[in-house]
């Protein structure tokens, strides 16, 4: 992790294994497959073989804080150990969604960056950008913002209209035209789910540029289809479709690993086709 720029690290990984799939780390102890829910390393053995079935198909992979946070000092450690165990050619997207003023702000981009080397973040803009330009300026890291996510009750604030050139927009838009301009260094992108689709086209074509990370696919029912073609930049790329549990708890039995892969191999098989028809 750390290293390379984020951006240059992506698009290797996108490159090298032909791949705009992003997979999710959410350890969840009520779901782990049976051979390993009783090994006394469970976590980071449950990790490591997620990764060593998928490394070869994936852009990047991204750990959810929560999950280990949950677990107390034992899930610490293990994020720790996982993250010592990424391979180094894959960027590590620390699902944080971290937000807050000046001196504490500064605190958790070091903590994600210094300390656990995240190669990049997610952060919610709720509190204005400027409490943002702590985590920006590690102008070598991907900083995503939340914009549009993938939640049933996302609209309550999301949606509501706010004044912009002249007329009223939903605020997802607003975050959307205020990462652009945050964008300074070129680590910026946006967080939109897949489970939206008209707001989905609309962060795009007011941020046509900036990686977007897609979550809502897989078990969340978003339509894939429809972010592989509407999420594309003008480049063909620009888009990490984030799937977690389906892949992870594809199986629960000893064949688990070989599930995951198969998991793996279909989404970003899907994604591809899309992609593919698009190119068309």
């Amino acid at each position: 992790m750390g290293g390379a720029r984020f951006a240059d690290k992506l698009a290797a990984a996108v490159a090298r294994n032909d791949s705009l799939l992003c997979v999710g780390l959410d350890p969840d102890p009520a779901q782990m497959p049976e051979p390993v829910r009783e090994r006394p390393d469970w976590l980071t053995r449950f990790a490591a073989g997620i990764v060593e079935a998928t490394a070869d198909l994936v852009c990047c992979y991204k750990p959810n804080l929560a999950f280990y946070e949950a677990l107390g000092e034992a899930g610490l450690a293990g994020l720790r150990a996982t993250l010592r165990a990424m391979p180094a050619d894959v960027p590590v997207l620390l699902d944080a969604k971290r937000g807050d003023i000046g001196v504490s702000a500064r605190a958790y981009a070091a903590a994600l960056f210094d300390d656990l080397g995240a190669d990049a973040v997610t952060v919610s803009p709720y509190l204005g950008f400027d409490t943002l330009e702590p985590f920006l300026a590690y102008g070598d890291r991907g900083v995503f913002v939340l914009c549009k996510t993938s939640n049933p009750g996302a609209a309550e604030f999301q949606d509501q209209l706010v004044a912009m050139n002249g007329s009223f927009r939903p605020l997802y838009e607003s975050v959307a035209a205020a990462a652009v301009r945050a964008n300074q260094h070129g680590n910026v992108g946006l967080v939109v789910g897949a489970t939206h689709p008209e707001a989905f086209r609309n962060v795009r074509a007011v941020a046509p540029d900036l990686p977007l990370l897609v979550p809502g696919v897989g078990a969340q029912g978003g339509d894939l289809a429809m972010a592989v073609d509407e999420g594309q930049d003008r480049r063909g790329g620009g888009l990490l479709v984030a799937s977690s549990r389906a892949i992870l708890y594809a199986s629960r039995g000893a064949d688990w690993q070989a599930e995951a892969r198969d998991a793996a191999w279909e989404l970003r098989g899907a994604i591809n086709a899309r992609r593919q028809g698009r190119a068309d």
